[in-house]
């Protein structure tokens, strides 16, 4: 049976504003009704598969967590990755708890996935799953490679060698070695690569056995494998999640499965890498012009999501978060509207969408790592203003949930109720507060805030104080192990 892996890390600092280092792209619905991780796990259907693993960045482990949920989708756990390391210790830290989860001798076949891509025919990944298995099977390591459709500069590519076994229904060979994996080319290669028929976009998918993985790793890698297994040696279970040492994990070295494993195999005799081609509408989503590509356009050929009017303009694309956007005569554009950000930019500058980003880390902004709303466990908050010894919120707690135990050393806070009812934990006392009704938190108070009842709680906070910040805070007692 097909064990999926889905790598759901990463910041995507190329879709700013819409994706923010704590809420990055995998996490956003930009086609469709669902976000990129809940497409990845909705096209699983159709295959005989278990229940997936998720790895992703500690920090948004509650996000996946909620988003599986919403989707109504099992897994069996969510590996966190304390840092980040690349895909090769990921992957590694993947087949290592599937081999030391197997039953009766079993030998996993992990499917690695990306949480981030785009696929629009879900059909032809399955046909192209499934030709894949035999392979992987019999001890190969099986990648995808994308059937180019244009001279794609931003991609790396595969280069095919010898057919094999198989023919699909038109003829065609299922599978091809691989000769060599190659890097992003420039244009003039890159329309060589196209015309000769010879290569794939890398995908970055895969299908082999857990332990071939292994075995290839400490063959190349042998230092990932090692600090690898020590991390994993002794997890820790903390609700949906699988926790690894983050100290031995932190000395892990820093590389891709390409150039760990698949590239130094492709160069040695009797190579156990083969191409599988897939041609699905693939998108790795890189940017916002791959994005227009992807996306329902107008007869103007404008892509647009939310409250937008356009009079005379051609080929935007254009993204309403929270307030009318109106355009008049313009073309090759993608203007994205968020809460706290508005980005302009040309089709032809996507690409540098990443030096914002830059400078906002350099000015020591909080745009770059977070949105105005953020996601929490217990539901979620909107910074609706913010002054230098005021911060306003409109808090939302979903039903059965609650906020730590806390208390601030440099705040304190007003709590108006909105809609719903709230039990408020105010030093000594727990209090009852239905809407409109309010509480003040002294400064230093221990003070917890909890929804008991079956609908979403609403509630304006108002902190003020010397400090505002978010890591003012004591935490005394939390369910979801945020001490």
């Amino acid at each position: 049976m097909i064990s999926p892996v889905i790598l759901a890390g990463g910041t995507g600092s190329r879709l700013w504003p819409l994706s923010r280092e704590l809420y990055p792209k995998q996490f956003l619905t930009v086609t469709g009704e669902q976000s990129m991780l809940q497409q990845t796990v909705a096209r699983l259907s159709g295959l005989e598969h278990a229940a997936p693993v998720l790895i992703c960045n500690e920090e948004h482990r509650f996000i996946a967590a909620e988003q599986m949920r919403l989707g109504g989708y099992e897994h069996r756990g969510i590996i966190l990755e304390p840092v980040g390391r690349n895909t090769a210790p990921a992957i590694a830290l993947a087949a290592l708890q599937a081999v030391n989860n197997a039953i009766d001798g079993e030998e996993p076949v992990l499917l690695v996935l990306a949480a981030d891509h785009i696929i629009e025919n879900t059909q032809a990944f399955k046909t192209s799953v499934e030709k894949a298995l035999p392979f992987a099977e019999k001890g190969l390591l099986v990648t995808f490679g994308i059937v180019p459709t244009a001279p794609e500069t931003g991609y790396g590519y595969i280069k095919r060698g010898a057919s094999c076994e198989g023919r699909d229904t038109n003829g065609s060979p299922d599978a091809f070695s691989v000769r060599e994996f190659v890097e992003k080319p420039d244009l003039a290669t890159a329309e060589e690569y196209l015309a000769s028929g010879n290569y794939y976009w890398n995908s970055g998918m895969f299908l082999f056995k857990a332990s071939r993985y292994l075995e290839e790793l400490a063959k190349f890698s042998p230092d990932i494998l090692d600090v690898c297994k020590r991390a994993i040696a002794a997890p820790s279970q903390d609700l949906d999640f699988i926790r690894v040492d983050k100290a031995i994990f932190a000395t892990c070295p820093d590389n891709s499965i390409d150039y760990a494993v698949m590239e130094p195999l492709c160069v040695q005799g009797n190579n156990p890498v083969m191409v599988v081609p897939m041609d699905a509408g693939w998108s790795d989503v890189g940017s916002f012009s791959a994005l227009w590509e992807v996306s329902a356009k107008d007869d103007n050929q404008n892509a647009i999501k939310g409250d937008v009017i356009t009079v005379d303009s051609t080929n935007n694309y254009i993204y309403a978060e929270n307030k009318l956007v109106s355009t008049v005569g313009v073309d090759n554009l993608v203007i994205i509207e968020t809460k706290d950000a508005i980005l302009v930019v040309s089709k032809d500058k996507v690409e540098d969408v990443k030096l914002i980003v830059n400078q906002l880390k350099e000015a020591g902004r909080a745009e770059h790592k977070i949105h105005r709303e953020v996601y929490r466990p217990w539901g979620k908050y909107d910074s609706i203003d913010f002054g230098k010894r005021d911060h306003v919120k409109r808090i939302t707690v979903k039903p059965g949930e609650k906020l730590s135990i806390q208390k601030h050393h440099h705040r304190s806070e007003h709590w108006i109720v909105v809609s719903g009812t709230a039990s408020v934990l105010n030093g000594e006392k727990t209090i009852l507060l239905t809407e409109n009704e309010s509480t003040y938190i002294p400064l230093g108070t221990i003070h917890a805030l909890e929804n008991l009842g079956k609908i979403p709680l609403e509630m304006i906070e108002v902190q003020t104080g010397s400090y505002l910040g978010e890591d003012d805070i004591v935490r005394f007692e939390d369910r979801y192990g945020r001490m």
